[in-house]
C-alpha cells in the first residue's frame, strides 16, 4: 500500500516575517489621507467630526501597529531590511515611514495641538534624514538602471512637499519653506526621468502599474502647501499646480482599466494617497474660487476615495487571510 505524500507545508510565521514589506507603510497615508478628506468634507456639511476622529484612531492604529511588526523584523531578521534598502524600487518606500508621522500631525492638529506639534517636528527631522539617505543611495554606487525607475521614486520628494502642509501652523517658517523647495526641486528632476523611462523604456512591470498614480501626488500637494506658505492666495502657481495634478490624473486614468486586470498587490495601496491629494486640493480649489463645478468634482472624488480605501481594506484583509501577502517575490 503506498503512503501518502503529505502536503507541502507553508511558509513558516517567521518567514512572513521576514518579508513584511515597508511598502506596508503605504496604507497608513492612504487612511490618513482619508482622514483628512473627511474632515474637510465634515466642515463643508457642517457635520460633527465623529467619522475624521474614528478614521485618525484607525490610522493611528494602523500606524502603531506596522511600525511594530516592522520594527520585529528589523530585530529578527535584519539582514532582510538591508536587502530592502538595496532595493531599487522599495527603497523609495522607506520616507512612507516620515510621511505617515507627517499626515498623522496634519489630521491631528486641530483637536491635539500639542501632540501633532511633537509629531510633525519628528516626521520632518525623520523626511529630512531618509531624504538624504535615499538621494546619496541614488547617486552612490549602487548600479541603478532605467529599468528600475518608477513613479515610487516621487515619495521621498512628495514626503518633502507634505512638511509645510501642516508645518506653516506651527510656526516653523523657514524649515517649511526648505522643504518645500527640496520637494519642488527634486519633482521637477524626478519627472523628467521618470517620463522618459515611461516613454523610452520597456513598459512598468504589472505589479508596479499602480504606482502610476503617485503621478497626481507631488502637484496636488505641492498646492495645498503653497497655499499654506503663501497665505491661502490662489495665485498663478497655486492653479499650476492644481491643473498639472488634474492632468496627470486624466493620464493615469486611461491607465486604470490594465492596473484592474492585475492580481492584487500590497503595491495597490499606492492608489490611494493621490486621490486623497487630489480631492483635498479640489475641495480647496473650490472654496477659495467659489467654484460650484470644482465643488461637485471634489465630492464625486471623495466618493471615488472612499470606495478605493475601502476596497484594499478588503482586498488586504482577504489576501492576509489567504496568506497571500509577505511571500517572497
Amino acid at each position: 500500500m503506498s503512503e501518502a505524500i503529505p502536503a507541502a507545508a507553508g511558509p513558516s510565521a517567521d518567514s512572513r516575517l521576514s518579508h513584511f514589506p515597508i511598502t506596508f507603510f503605504a496604507s497608513v497615508m492612504g487612511l490618513a489621507g482619508l482622514t483628512l478628506a473627511t474632515h474637510v468634507v465634515e466642515a463643508r456639511f457642517g457635520l460633527g467630526p465623529g467619522a475624521s476622529r474614528v478614521l485618525l484612531a484607525l490610522t493611528v492604529a494602523d500606524f502603531v501597529l506596522v511600525a511594530a511588526v516592522y520594527a520585529l523584523k528589523a530585530w529578527r531578521h535584519p539582514q532582510a531590511v538591508v536587502a530592502e534598502w538595496a532595493h531599487p524600487v522599495r527603497l523609495a518606500f522607506f520616507p512612507a515611514v516620515s510621511i505617515s508621522l507627517l499626515l498623522i500631525a496634519t489630521a491631528a492638529r486641530a483637536e491635539f495641538p500639542g501632540a501633532a506639534h511633537v509629531l510633525w517636528l519628528a516626521g520632518a527631522g525623520l523626511q529630512g534624514t531618509l531624504t538624504l539617505a535615499v538621494v546619496s543611495g541614488w547617486i552612490g554606487r549602487r548600479p541603478f538602471q532605467p529599468m528600475h525607475l518608477s513613479p515610487a521614486w516621487f515619495i521621498p520628494a512628495v514626503g518633502n512637499v507634505i512638511v509645510p502642509v501642516a508645518g506653516g501652523g506651527f510656526g516653523h517658517t523657514e524649515l517649511a519653506w526648505m522643504f518645500f523647495a527640496v520637494g519642488v526641486l527634486f519633482w521637477l528632476v524626478l519627472l523628467t526621468l521618470v517620463m522618459n523611462r515611461l516613454i523610452f523604456h520597456d513598459p512598468l512591470p504589472g505589479r508596479l502599474l499602480p504606482t502610476l498614480v503617485i503621478l497626481v501626488a507631488p502637484p496636488a500637494v505641492g498646492f495645498l502647501a503653497w497655499l499654506q506658505l503663501n497665505g491661502g492666495a490662489l495665485d498663478a502657481l497655486a492653479r499650476v499646480l492644481y491643473y498639472a495634478g488634474v492632468w496627470f490624473a486624466a493620464i493615469v486614468a486611461l491607465q486604470v482599466p490594465g492596473v484592474l486586470r492585475i492580481p492584487f498587490a500590497l503595491s495597490f495601496w499606492a492608489l490611494s494617497f493621490p486621490v486623497a491629494a487630489l480631492t483635498l486640493a479640489t475641495l480647496r480649489y473650490a472654496a477659495l474660487a467659489g467654484s460650484e463645478a470644482h465643488d461637485r468634482a471634489g465630492m464625486v472624488l471623495f466618493a471615488v476615495l472612499v470606495v478605493v480605501v475601502a476596497a484594499l481594506v478588503v482586498r488586504t484583509l482577504g489576501a492576509a487571510v489567504r496568506g497571500q501577502i509577505c511571500l517572497p517575490e
